[in-house]
């Protein structure tokens, strides 16, 4: 038997319960690995309530992505798209588990696997980040944001407007690169995002919140710019856009669910790979957000959807 959070009905935290169930039973090709740490994201929240992207059967075990040892005992880090994370143990593919360098604590690796994976795919893959070209992070301070300031900074970006809501939140922005800051809640976010641009609308966007936020973004686009949207925090939808309004600008509004990647490993392996290398060498900053026992995972929820928190929030069995 093995200690888990389970989930039998939809709802908030509460409905998060400590529970011991079976060993979990590897599928075909499958790996058993003893957990160290799992990762709390705001997309569980989601799930919990049954408000993600895909419609969730119960009873559940949230978490998408650990740490662990398998049957060698190497240490490894690996991405569970089916969930089970948050367990003493979990069953998991070969293909979707990475060694854990020396000197990679468990939260950096679990930083890497899932939200540096976001990151990496938003300016790469989805917005394709050019030289010189200004981007702005929404929740600059959380767990992609934190990443994704530092890698659009690396890859050339000319200007990095970090979105964050609270001052502790806008310094650690700048500390990880930001050149401009900004709260989210500023009246008139559309023109203080071009005044943070030096007066010239942005190219890219990265959107996680939805709602006004979204339409303020997607306002101060330039030609050819880009919002890459790829959650709604604020649980409110944005304003439908219609095609014309994006004809009228040669903007695009992209979609991104890593989700997507589960099934192409090779969008998993070189970035993750990519990634880990530069946590090793200290040429990025993963920001350890708290670690809470497994049977606490309700209070990490309520920290994480109350916006108290940052960077990468774990699990410990």
């Amino acid at each position: 038997m093995v200690r888990a959070i389970q989930i039998t009905e939809f709802g908030g935290p509460e409905v998060l319960q400590l529970v011991e169930l079976p060993d979990p039973e590897p599928a075909a090709g499958q790996v058993l690995y003893d957990v160290t740490a799992a990762g709390v994201n705001y997309a569980d929240t989601h799930q919990a309530e049954n408000s993600y992207l895909a419609k969730q059967e119960l009873p559940l075990v949230p978490g998408a992505e650990f740490v662990g040892v398998g049957p060698d005992g190497t240490r490894m880090v690996g991405l569970l798209f089916g969930g089970g994370g948050y367990a003493e143990k979990v069953a998991a593919y070969p293909a979707l588990t990475w060694p854990v360098p020396a000197g990679v604590s468990d939260s950096a690796a679990l930083a890497v696997v899932l939200q540096g994976l976001t990151a990496w795919h938003l300016l790469r893959t989805s917005s394709h980040l050019a030289a010189g070209e200004s981007v702005v992070v929404h929740a600059a301070a959380g767990g992609v944001g934190s990443i994704a300031v530092q890698l659009a900074k690396r890859w050339g970006a000319g200007r990095v407007i970090g979105m964050a809501s609270t001052v502790d939140k806008q310094q650690l922005a700048r500390e990880l690169g930001a050149d401009e800051v900004l709260d989210p809640a500023s009246e008139d976010l559309a023109d203080a995002l071009v005044a943070a641009n030096g007066g010239s609308r942005v190219d890219i966007v990265l959107e996680m919140i939805g709602g006004p936020v979204f339409d303020a973004s997607l306002a101060a686009l330039a030609p050819f710019g880009r919002l890459v949207t790829y959650g709604m925090a604020g649980r409110t939808p944005p304003t439908p856009v219609p095609p014309g309004a994006l004809i009228a600008r040669s903007g695009a509004v992209i979609g991104f669910w890593l989700a997507h990647c589960g099934r192409r490993p090779a969008m998993l392996r070189e970035p993750v790979t990519e990634l880990l290398a530069m946590v090793a060498d200290g040429s990025l900053r993963t920001v350890d957000g708290g670690s809470y026992p497994l049977a606490d995972a309700r209070q990490a929820h309520q920290d994480i959807r109350s916006r108290r928190t940052v960077g990468k929030l774990t699990l410990t069995p």
